[in-house]
């Protein structure tokens, strides 16, 4: 079986609505600092690309989180491979993550990090397919809403392949 990448979200368009982003997290943590928790391997595009584009002061630090392997779907069995550096105690967090799928990694999550002690805990991921969710999770800040397809490009991937893709691409199988 081969597959295809076919264009879902152009680059021109990712890039206007992450600057969207930023400029509503920067208007919304006025006067304060926010630090950024990025969700390895695919957050990791749409984070650095986030926080060139806040205007308020920034910390970064990254996890981790696992719920796929080398499948297209969730196994629903998730698995820390790697926590935090720094305490979150009275910060100002925003998880970022490449997608919100089924939910089941993220409520985890956000679940444990709650639990740290942080003064403000808030989700953004750069995309959001609702009719995947499972377990309910509140997404504070979305890029895009997409349908119920394979994606990659902008970190995310298939199989280690096409996180270098500079736009969202949908997976198709010949």
């Amino acid at each position: 079986m081969s597959e295809h990448v076919r264009v879902l979200l152009s680059e021109e368009m990712v890039d206007a609505r992450i600057q969207a982003i930023g400029e509503q997290i920067s208007r919304d943590y006025a006067g304060k600092q926010v630090h950024l928790i990025c969700v390895l391997k695919g957050g990791s595009f749409f984070m650095c690309e986030l926080a060139k584009r806040i205007t308020v002061p920034v910390s970064l630090d990254f996890m981790s989180v696992s719920s796929y392997g080398s499948d297209t779907k969730s196994s629903g069995v998730v698995k820390i491979v790697k926590d935090l550096d720094e305490s979150l105690k009275d910060k100002h967090v925003i998880v970022v993550e490449d997608i919100v799928d089924s939910g089941r990694t993220l409520s985890y999550l956000l679940e444990m990090l709650q639990d740290r002690g942080p003064a403000s805990l808030r989700l953004c991921t750069l995309l959001d397919k609702p009719d995947r969710r499972v377990k309910e999770v509140f997404v504070d800040y979305t890029g895009f809403e997409i349908p119920d397809q394979f994606v990659v490009g902008y970190g995310l991937d298939y199989n280690q392949r096409y996180r270098n893709l500079p736009y969202i691409g949908v997976v198709e199988f010949d």
